[in-house]
This record gives structure tokens, sequence and C-alpha cells, in this order.
């Protein structure tokens, strides 16, 4: 019997305003389908899709805008495994595994939350070190470990 843990491939996005890097706030979302959850934009990469791709589709259809600028791209893949209860819904898999941009929004205005499947009731700019106070602790180590890279490289 196989050990293999099945993670579903996908993108995050860590948005900075247009006033970047003068301001390094960061742009945060609440779910629509959980009140009070807040998290960066992220999707699933469709097959034969590159991750580059699949975050400039994944904005566009979550806050109705892929006008970015790409700053920087943690190094590596980073994963993280679903509670129980979340795992039952995305069966097969056990949780994902996460390619993660920092992007600068290139006009604030053309955020969009009202898209054909939205995702996403309200969003704002915060402070990146109140991030971590707000997103799903089971994403919470992951978020930590992406933070810290882009501060370490100056980007934050």
């Amino acid at each position: 019997m196989s050990n293999t843990k099945n993670y579903r491939p996908n993108v995050a996005a860590v948005i900075v305003s247009s006033n970047y890097p003068d301001e390094k706030r960061v742009f945060v979302a609440e779910r629509s389908d959980i009140s009070g959850m807040w998290q960066f934009p992220q999707g699933g990469i469709d097959i034969g899709e590159t991750p580059e791709e699949a975050l400039f589709r994944e904005l566009e259809e979550e806050i109705g805008t892929a006008e970015i600028e790409v700053i920087g791209e943690y190094p590596e893949w980073v994963s993280y495994d679903f509670p129980k209860h979340v795992a039952k819904k995305m069966y097969p898999f056990c949780g994902q595994t996460q390619r993660y941009f920092l992007v600068r929004i290139k006009d604030e205005t053309l955020i969009n939350l009202e898209t054909e499947h939205p995702e996403f009731k309200d969003h704002k700019y915060i402070e990146v070190e109140s991030v971590l106070e707000m997103v799903a602790k089971f994403k919470k180590p992951v978020y930590e470990q992406v933070i810290e890279h882009f501060k370490k490289e100056g980007l934050l």
C-alpha cells in the first residue's frame, strides 16, 4: 500500500497595491462561503497550464483582473494538508501544493469581486504582519514561510 499523498497543484498571489514599493500593504479577501475567513487569492493549475498562466487566469476569475506585474516568486513548491472536513470535499486531494507569486496590482480600481463564480465578498489592503491573524490555522505555516521569504528578499 502506498503512503504517497495526493496534492492539488495550486498558485497563490501575495498582492501589493499600485503604490508599491512606497506602501507594502498586502491584499486579503474574505471568503464568500466562510464569514470572517480571509486569505490571499489562490486556485488550481489546470492540466497543460504553467503556474504563471494559472496565476493570471485565477486572478481574473477571483478578483476580476489580471492587470498585475510579477515582482517575485517563492523559489519552491510549498504544501499543506487539508483538515478532515475540507479533505472530504476536495477528494481525491489531501491538500495543496502551491507556487506563490508576489505581484503588484496595476490599478486598484479594477478589482471586482462580483465575478461569474464569486469566491470573495470583501477585500482590503493590510499590514503584512496582520495577515497571520486572519488566515485559516491550517494555512498559517505556509503563509509564515512565504511572507518571511519575501521579507528576507527585501520585497515586503
